[in-house]
């Protein structure tokens, strides 16, 4: 019976709402148990959202993109909200994509050599 419960879970099908925070929109999405957070930001795509710079969270806690479903233990019904990322807003100058950072985050020079 276990091995059927689990086959099962294959074909299963959760309908969730991603609430979009800076549009003030909810769009609904069918995802699986073993569908990832990356996997419900394509969707996103598809359906012309853009999840860049932006951060799932699900009772108040924050998701990381390679979390499934059944990780974060959605079920039919839930509620996942989608907001900018705090790590990428403006106020924080030199850091965002292109930017790299090197070391434990001291001052970078170059042509400077070791003295020793």
């Amino acid at each position: 019976m276990e091995g059927l419960r689990r086959g099962l879970s294959r074909w299963k099908r959760y309908h969730i709402k991603v609430h979009l925070a800076d549009e003030a929109l909810l769009l609904p999405l069918t995802v699986r148990p073993r569908d990832t957070l990356s996997d419900l930001r394509a969707q996103l795509v598809g359906q012309g959202v853009s999840s860049w710079k932006r951060t799932f969270y699900y009772n108040a806690r924050r998701l990381d993109d390679h979390q499934t479903v059944r990780d974060v233990r959605l079920q039919d019904g839930s509620v996942l909200l989608l907001v900018s990322d705090p790590r990428w807003r403006a106020g924080r100058a030199g850091w965002g994509p292109g930017v790299v950072r090197v070391g434990g985050g001291g001052a970078m020079t170059e042509g400077t050599k070791d003295a020793g």
